[in-house]
């Protein structure tokens, strides 16, 4: 029988060396990623010019190599999204070998159809520039709506933080007393359920309508039980903070016991971080798709939790970089 011949990983895949590059709104996490790798990120030069102008100058070639650029979409949005676009096209007029745009958290996602006439697809807009601008690859985490992974013409990993989260949960379980899950958003519904599953427990919703031609969404009632027990808020991002806001007061209305407010993206927008920082909940945890400055964190205490998916995304892109399966991680 025939011996196999075995080829170096890269000329296997047709892929170089795997080159990560931090944008200025990802420093953190690219270095975190850059440690589970075992490798250092790659230096470049971002200069914000007197006229708003961003240039971007690579340290070294890129040549044939395999390239990620992490940087997250988060204020000032504008900003880090060029910052991205323009450190893409750096990449691929340099000859990298492939191009994989890393966005932990993505800009207009809830711009993501036509719900009233005369306004835009912003998503589809912001997909067809990362691609444009050359990226051959994305990464990102926790959509809004599943239907944006479509605006893509390229092929991604759309990841979720749902393990994170879960093992987390189940950390502090033993501390709980009778949790039940609630869900601040009837869109969120599904997959706060699948929470509810992971740790056998009931699953409520919070009711929100809009009521006379206010734009604004009230909470008005719970679905489920909550009292005398812990409750566990879940939702997939908190912007202004509003409508956790309303959340966590209902439940806390309504009897729960202590409340654990659990969230993926930290947009924590205006002045939502000191308004969720005064509500009675026991302990905030999210992660660090959106670094959250320190004169925010500061309205947590230490009743604030951040988990890191650092290790998820570096052994995506090592996974991506010798073409293995990103599925088996998850089991699928």
């Amino acid at each position: 029988m025939p011996v196999p011949v075995t080829f170096p990983r890269h000329e296997r895949m047709g892929y170089g060396d795997i080159k990560l590059y931090g944008g200025t709104a990802s420093t953190e996490l690219t270095a975190k990623v850059a440690e589970y790798l075992g490798i250092s990120c790659c230096e470049h030069d971002v200069i914000r010019f007197p006229n708003d102008n961003l240039f971007v100058k690579l340290h070294s070639s890129v040549r044939g190599q395999d390239c990620y650029v992490i940087q997250t979409t988060s204020a000032p949005v504008h900003q880090n999204l060029m910052e991205l676009l323009i450190t893409l096209q750096t990449l691929r007029l340099d000859s990298a070998s492939r191009v994989t745009a890393v966005v932990p958290y993505m800009a207009y996602a809830k711009s993501d159809k036509k719900d009233q006439p005369r306004v835009p697809i912003t998503a589809r807009l912001v997909a067809d520039m990362i691609e444009v601008a050359g990226a051959d690859r994305y990464i990102t985490f926790d959509l809004h709506a599943g239907q944006i992974q479509g605006f893509f013409s390229i092929p991604g990993d759309v990841l979720t933080t749902f393990s994170i989260l879960i093992k987390y949960i189940k950390s502090i379980l033993n501390r709980m007393n009778n949790p039940v899950v609630v869900t601040a958003d009837l869109g969120f519904a599904k997959k706060a359920r699948n929470f509810a599953v992971e740790i056998d427990a009931p699953l409520a919703f919070i009711e929100k309508r809009r009521v006379a031609n206010d734009a604004r969404a009230v909470a008005l009632t719970i679905i489920g039980d909550v009292q005398n027990r812990d409750a566990i808020i879940v939702d997939d991002e908190v912007d202004t903070g509003g409508s956790m806001e309303q959340a966590v007061k209902l439940v806390h209305e309504s009897g729960a016991r202590r409340i654990f407010v659990i969230f993926v993206h930290p947009v924590l927008s205006a002045n939502a971080a000191e308004r969720l920082g005064a509500l009675p909940v026991t302990e905030f945890v999210t992660t660090d798709t959106i670094p959250i400055p320190a004169e925010k964190a500061v309205h947590f205490g230490n009743r604030l939790t951040v988990l890191s998916i650092a290790p998820m995304l570096g052994e995506v892109i090592r996974r991506a970089n010798e073409g293995r399966s990103v599925g088996e991680m998850f089991n699928e």
